[in-house]
């Protein structure tokens, strides 16, 4: 007597396969393999689902590590402001006192002395890495030195001590000009060994003119002053204002230390640009050209 088993289609009996033979069961879902009960491609691969154990810790331990890392980022706790505003201060500080020391420092110009290549309050970038890498001042560039005697007054000094130690640390910085001010800013006229001379209204260097397309207008070479020849001495510089008649230069202090002349150990660097105000900015190349 026929038995109608679960599973079994149409009600045919289901009899135990044959080794090697494959069944219906078998055709439908792909031969038992040796590594699950059906092939991979199966919807009872185990392993494919996930469901094995191995799968199954996988798993678990993907998603662990997910929620330890989540929980990590949220229990980082933002520093207070009152401890990352002076850090960003400090960091801040650093990188200026660096620029300051190693590229450029920002100096103001306190007189006509160079219009119009320079007007009264324009602030200027001085190359100080150029020294520090073999640079010397060449005849014909703009720059900044320190007052080698008595060519500048002495400068008023604030009697508040708090702004004055205020802007003690900003000009020590560089994020402004030098407190002390005594600097200057003249256009290199002749160099070490070099001999200058000015007469009526033409300036010479060894002989040959000068030509200075830079004068303030309405100024000659000369403005009224000659003088020379002067013996330029070796690892000094002979400076002149562009404005020539409103320029106490090389000229005006050839009665003071060095015949008039700067010592290149005073230089700072050459103008490279104005920077402020907007309405003049300007580029004088890496050396003043």
């Amino acid at each position: 007597m026929a038995v109608n088993l679960p599973g079994t289609p149409g009600g045919a009996p289901s009899e135990p396969a044959e080794p090697g033979v494959p069944t219906a069961r078998d055709a439908r879902y792909g031969q038992y393999d040796q590594q699950g009960p059906y092939d991979a491609q199966g919807p009872y691969d185990r392993h494919a689902q996930g469901d094995a154990p191995a799968g199954r810790a996988e798993a678990r331990g993907r998603a662990g590590g997910s929620r330890g890392r989540k929980a990590r980022r949220a229990g980082r706790r933002p520093r207070p402001w009152w401890i990352e505003l002076p850090a960003m201060a400090a960091v801040g500080l650093v990188v200026a006192l660096l620029i300051k020391t190693c590229l450029f420092q920002v100096f103001t110009i306190p007189s006509g002395s160079m219009e119009n290549t320079l007007r009264v309050g324009d602030r200027v970038g001085v190359n100080k890495l150029a020294p520090l890498t073999g640079w010397t001042p060449e005849q014909g560039q703009p720059v900044v030195f320190k007052d080698p005697g008595n060519w500048l007054p002495p400068q008023p000094v604030d009697s508040n001590p708090l702004t004055n130690a205020v802007s003690s640390v900003l000009s020590f910085v560089g994020l402004v000009p030098p407190k002390d001010d005594n600097y200057l800013v003249k256009r290199v006229i002749a160099t070490g060994g070099q001999t200058v001379q000015c007469a009526g209204t033409t300036l010479t260097v060894d002989g040959r003119k000068v030509d200075e397309p830079y004068l303030h207008p309405g100024d000659d070479s000369c403005a009224g002053m000659d003088f020379g020849p002067v013996n330029v001495p070796s690892g000094y510089i002979w400076v002149e204002g562009d404005h020539r008649s409103d320029s106490a230069d090389s000229r005006w202090h050839r009665q003071g230390p060095g015949g008039g002349a700067v010592p290149v150990g005073n230089v700072v660097g050459p103008v490279s640009a104005v920077v402020w105000p907007v309405s003049h900015l300007d580029w004088f190349g890496w050396t003043g050209r």
